[in-house]
């Protein structure tokens, strides 16, 4: 049994590969040409910081939460324009649907979802916390995170495609793994019937800094293991590196709890919306 779970990950996991270093290199490639475009946009974004932060952050770009936090850092944006990247954020999600072939209109409900919670909760953050400004020299981007960006659009494409091939791979092992233990009827009923602990636990995942969390939350919601709740609860919560990177470039300790405290928050409450409207992707 353990031999033919591990053979049929392997199995399916190859299969994306194509799909997934074509979408990479078409991000690569985008990111290059308007990287530094939409991080001007967003530092010029003043009180409609929120809409474009939210939706400038569902482009699936390397390090755009990154750099979010090192403007929110040097006070150039607010703090519910940080907020609104970081929750419409879908770090590796995308990628995975589209080799997953999943459909553009479910794609496109998901996305849709995740920025209408991302701007309002950014606009009512905005009206609670007043901006203070300060001034503050911004780094380059690759100063700040390891997105590779020197290593060209090829180069850069393969390192994302195997460094997600080897997450979904072990994601994909696991998974398959504990459905075969328990079997998948009773998984999905283990935690689909709890919606309100898998919305709690989903985002919690989340909020791993890395692109694992993404990779898992959209893995599971793929596999029928999680509802359409838990999903949006995961992908809110989750920043990539974003929060790591306000760690780093943020001094105040107090500050960066009230951000990780905001975000799962947001999360869980997003995700039981969802949950008790019956929203379906």
């Amino acid at each position: 049994m353990i031999l033919d779970v591990i053979a049929d990950s392997c199995i399916d996991s190859v299969r994306l590969l194509p799909f997934l270093f074509l979408t990479y290199l078409v991000m690569e490639y985008l990111e290059h040409r308007a990287g530094e475009k939409m991080q001007d946009i967003i530092r010029r974004s003043g009180k409609a910081g929120p809409a474009i932060g939210g939706l400038l952050g569902i482009f699936p770009q390397c390090g755009f939460s990154a750099a979010a936090s090192n403007l929110y850092a040097g006070r150039i944006i607010s703090l519910g324009t940080l907020m609104a990247v970081f929750l419409s954020t879908s770090d590796e999600m995308l990628p995975i649907m589209i080799s997953e072939n999943v459909g553009l209109p479910m794609m496109g409900r998901v996305l849709a979802v995740k920025v209408l919670f991302a701007v309002s909760a950014g606009f009512v953050i905005d009206l609670v916390y007043r901006r203070r400004d300060k001034d503050m020299q911004i780094e380059h981007l690759c100063e700040r995170h390891h997105c590779h960006c020197e290593r060209g659009i090829w180069k850069s494409a393969l390192h994302h495609t195997l460094e997600i091939f080897l997450y979904i791979l072990l994601v994909s092992l696991v998974l398959n793994l504990v459905i075969a233990l328990i079997g998948e009827e009773a998984l999905g009923a283990l935690i689909l019937n709890r919606p309100v602990t898998g919305v709690m636990i989903a985002a919690l995942v989340g909020m791993i800094p890395n692109c694992a969390a993404s990779v898992i939350v959209t893995k599971l919601y793929l596999g029928g293991v999680l509802g359409a709740g838990a999903l949006i609860a995961g992908l809110l919560s989750g920043t990539g590196v974003g929060y790591l990177v306000l760690l780093r470039v943020n001094d105040d300790r107090r500050e960066n709890l009230k951000v990780l405290v905001l975000l799962y928050t947001i999360g869980v409450i997003a995700g039981l919306m969802v949950e008790l409207l019956h929203v379906v992707f």
